[in-house]
């Protein structure tokens, strides 16, 4: 990591096989114009080194994870948190976190479930353009 700035940030980590959360990235990267996020696949050796071992053990990506220092949110909490923070309307999106985490998480969970086969995969993790590179972490 760079700078003492970029570890007070908060990190997403992400499936980086998975083209709707590579598409999701880019879709963040293009609305945080105050370049808040880090981010990082769940596939690297960071996340291996910063995650609890249930998100990164077994190949179980199954969620996007926002983490910011101890503080970790996950699903449609990290999802909607991430929102908040995004210029645009986009921030309007938090009003869903009073919808009950269960029923917010049952919606996320149907379409990380069906994420390959609606989206398709890569075979390796997308590598970031030279001048996204300084957002990434290994």
């Amino acid at each position: 990591m760079g700078t003492t700035d970029s570890v007070e940030k908060p990190i997403i980590f992400f499936d980086g096989i998975c083209n709707l959360c590579n598409a999701s990235v880019q879709f963040i990267i293009k609305r945080d114009k105050q370049e808040k996020f880090l981010f990082s696949s769940l596939q690297s050796m960071r996340a291996r080194k910063l995650l609890p071992s249930e998100f990164v053990e077994l190949n179980n990506y199954q969620s996007l994870i926002l983490k910011k220092g101890r503080d970790i949110k996950t699903k449609s909490s990290a999802a909607l948190t991430i929102s908040k923070h995004l210029g645009g309307f986009w921030p309007a999106l938090y009003f869903f976190m009073i919808i009950p985490k269960f029923l917010r998480d049952f919606v996320y969970d149907v379409i990380a479930s069906n994420r390959y086969k609606w989206f398709g995969r890569k075979d390796e993790c997308m590598i970031p353009s030279p001048e996204l590179r300084a957002r990434f972490i290994d």
